[in-house]
């Protein structure tokens, strides 16, 4: 008798069938479209400047048409998955797990809110002794360092009560937030409440806020290497009669930096983590989580163990991957800081075939993955080759050995040097470190890089979104951090693009064929902001110009490029609403994506092309966790905070003014001119343009709160805009 499954894969039928269909149909009128540009050649040829118009919008068209056939791998079998850790094996079968947990910054990662996440990591519906808790602090801040002190005493009132209690939020913060109507422990719950309160007093009154603010306590890039158990020496609740809890081991740790070597940002951290790890606890699974994600539903250890554990699959299974979802998204969601095309569309859909992209947090990865083929050599001295010099690592390859601490939670003499050594800066010289070995340099998407090689080595790898959401965290609620973001992570997508590691290339042989078309898609979406800078300026400066670029309205072929113009809008506000958003959040993902494109997008494209030939340094600027009270409420309100940088916010601006210099310029010629069905398509271009961006608008003229457009950027907008125009007139014109 076969023994009861410890998960299901479903196909979506309906979404298949649907998906191919729009497929096939959108790719005859895309050809059709390509086939009329072509043949309209003749037309232009007689021109310089208008050849080039025309080559620049063909050259446009045919390249976004090759990145929407490539996106169709995303929609070929999308699939969902069911778990049942009923079935899994006693406790003492189930794997050791390592949670690495990451911060940079106690200015823009709130110690308080890292310190969330810690707790809720350590009260997982999980063996104690199996679960270890890591903290990497790359700031090397003594704020944080005293943060955990404290987290440890308070995790031993925290973790007996959500157990005792069967808490299903267990994060502090997010469970005392919630009105809980629960009369049978109330005085408990108080009681752990007023313990909470003083545990943040302390975290808090640590540092003085304006001593924060000016960076005290905070050792930057340059810090010695500090590997600590957090120990039970004299924090001791007063209120608190648990004695000594059976609760997971933590550690904090912080690797050395110096200026003279190269820290590699969060794969850098990682490794260090995986290393110390190693000799501590040495679990065979990993789950990383960045320090605003905390724990939300104890139970995800023990989802994702259904998929490692199960033999059909966990031979080849790298890491199982849940989606990020948030707790302070709006209904609005005017930043889409949700990512839903992302965690609702494309990851289901590479379920279908490899699996998904390795995400960057809240995902449980096999430690074998990242040790890869290597790990298995028996030569020590090859090892070393590989891994480093210490002996300690070496000798926990291929085994789980238990705890490395004594009785007391402290650190042998010995061990404490090993670990202090293993943290160090010059630990990685002349090893294959974020080559070979954990997770991956030359690029600051580390994750994205790190499991494209993993599926190429043959790896796979599983997405599951389960009905109450595994992580929380803290979505972007400013253009500004939007913006910053979306830059990072396009320069890192292009550092690999034009490394050897190039995915429409390597990848093409080393993976299933529809899994390198979603890997070879986001390599090179990048370049898709140059096409889209051209489609917003040429046909508008054309129509200023009168000359026509689409054909004339009553012509059949019109009808064509209409298709392929609305087939795009009508498909994506059907997969809008197949995952529960309006008609609203549809015309919000619209003007998100086309401000990310023309601003973000595109000056992550420049940095990744400058950093490829040697002209630019890569930089990681972590997010900012920190929530400002008026920020906070105009995102709640739906409107936008323009309070970026000048550089970030004027092509935005320029491109909305030069749109709307070209829709009343346009209208203005055709209704003198009498030239209505031979310019109809540009006009309605420039209105659909300025009519998605109308918060830009708005933000210029109407409004008068802080987080308007200044009118400093506003006129330097203008001006460039009459700039491009005039200059750009006088090309058309030779």
């Amino acid at each position: 008798m076969d023994s009861l499954p410890l998960h299901l894969c479903t196909l979506h039928t309906s979404a298949t069938i649907i998906n191919r269909s729009h497929a096939f149909f959108h790719s005859m009128a895309l050809l059709a479209l390509l086939y009329y540009r072509a043949s309209s050649f003749y037309l232009y040829a007689t021109s310089p400047s208008h050849l080039l118009t025309w080559l620049l919008v063909f050259a446009s068209e045919l390249f976004l048409s090759f990145l929407w056939l490539l996106s169709q791998a995303y929609q070929w079998r999308p699939v969902t998955r069911t778990v049942f850790p009923e079935t899994l094996p006693e406790d003492r079968e189930l794997g050791a797990i390592d949670v690495f947990i990451c911060t940079a910054d106690p200015k823009k990662e709130p110690p308080v809110k890292v310190m969330n996440t810690v707790l809720s990591a350590m009260a997982l519906d999980y063996p104690p002794e199996k679960l270890v808790v890591y903290l990497s602090d790359d700031g090397g801040s003594s704020l944080t360092l005293n943060a955990i002190r404290e987290a440890w005493r308070f995790a031993r009132l925290w973790i007996p009560f959500c157990k005792a209690y069967g808490i299903r939020t267990r994060c502090p913060e997010a469970y005392f937030s919630k009105e809980e109507d629960d009369d049978q422990f109330v005085e408990e719950r108080e009681k752990i409440k007023r313990n909470y309160e003083l545990f943040k007093e302390r975290v808090v009154g640590a540092c003085g806020k304006d001593e924060v603010e000016q960076g005290v306590g905070i050792a930057g890039h340059n810090h010695p290497p500090l590997v600590e158990v957090i120990r039970d020496d004299n924090t001791v609740n007063e209120d608190s009669s648990a004695g000594h809890p059976n609760i997971p081991l933590l550690v904090y740790v912080s690797r050395e930096k110096r200026p003279s070597h190269p820290h590699h940002f969060k794969a850098g951290a990682l490794n260090t983590l995986l290393r110390v790890s190693g000799i501590i606890s040495n679990a065979p699974h990993v789950l990383v989580l960045d320090c605003d994600f905390f724990c939300n539903d104890p139970s995800s250890a023990r989802q994702a163990m259904c998929f490692h554990l199960d033999s059909k699959i966990s031979c080849s299974l790298a890491f199982v991957q849940f989606p990020q979802k948030f707790h302070n998204f709006s209904m609005n969601d005017i930043y889409d800081g949700r990512l839903r095309s992302v965690f609702e569309m494309k990851w289901p859909g590479m379920d279908g075939h490899q699996g998904p992209m390795l995400s960057g947090t809240c995902f449980y990865i096999k430690r074998a993955a990242l040790y890869g083929n290597v790990g298995e050599v028996k030569d020590p001295l090859q090892l070393k080759q590989y891994f480093g010099p210490s002996n300690g690592l070496i000798k926990s390859l291929g085994q789980s050995y238990p705890c490395k601490v004594i009785e007391d939670g402290s650190f042998s003499t010995r061990l404490q040097q090993e670990t202090q050594f293993l943290a160090s800066c010059s630990y990685e010289e002349h090893t294959k470190w974020g080559e070979e070995i954990g997770f991956l340099y030359n690029s600051v998407l580390e994750d994205y890089f790190t499991g494209f090689i993993l599926h190429c080595k043959g790896w796979n790898s599983i997405y599951y979104s389960p009905p109450r959401p595994a992580f929380l965290g803290i979505a972007t609620s400013n253009l500004n951090d939007t913006l910053v973001q979306g830059r990072r992570w396009y320069c890192g997508l292009l550092q690999v693009t034009f490394s050897r590691f190039c995915p429409p290339i390597y990848g093409l042989l080393r993976m299933s064929f529809l899994e390198s078309m979603c890997y070879a898609h986001l390599a090179l979406n990048p370049f898709s902001s140059f096409c889209l800078w051209c489609l917003a300026t040429i046909p508008q400066l054309c129509l200023l110009n009168g000359i026509p670029i689409y054909p004339k309205a009553s012509d059949s072929w019109f009808v064509i490029f209409s298709l392929v113009f609305f087939s795009s809008l009508l498909k994506h506000l059907k997969d809008v609403h197949s995952t529960g958003g309006s008609v609203q959040t549809w015309w919000n993902e619209e003007r998100i994506w086309m401000m990310k494109s023309i601003t973000s997008h595109f000056y992550g494209s420049l940095d990744g092309i400058l950093k490829s030939v040697g002209m630019g340094e890569a930089s990681f600027t972590p997010t900012n966790k920190v929530i400002q009270d008026d920020q906070v409420k105009l995102y709640q309100m739906g409107i936008f905070d323009f309070r970026t940088s000048t550089v970030l916010l004027a092509p935005l601006v320029t491109l909305v003014i030069f749109n709307m210099i070209s829709l009343v310029g346009g209208v203005g010629r055709v209704v003198v001119a009498g030239c209505w069905d031979k310019l109809f398509g540009q006009i309605f271009l420039s209105f659909f343009i300025v009519a998605v961006n109308y918060p830009v608008i708005e933000g210029m003229i109407l409004r008068r709160d802080k987080g308007r457009i200044p009118p400093s950027v506003t006129l330097l907008s203008l001006a460039f805009s009459m700039l491009f125009l005039i200059s750009g007139s006088m090309v058309l014109m030779s």
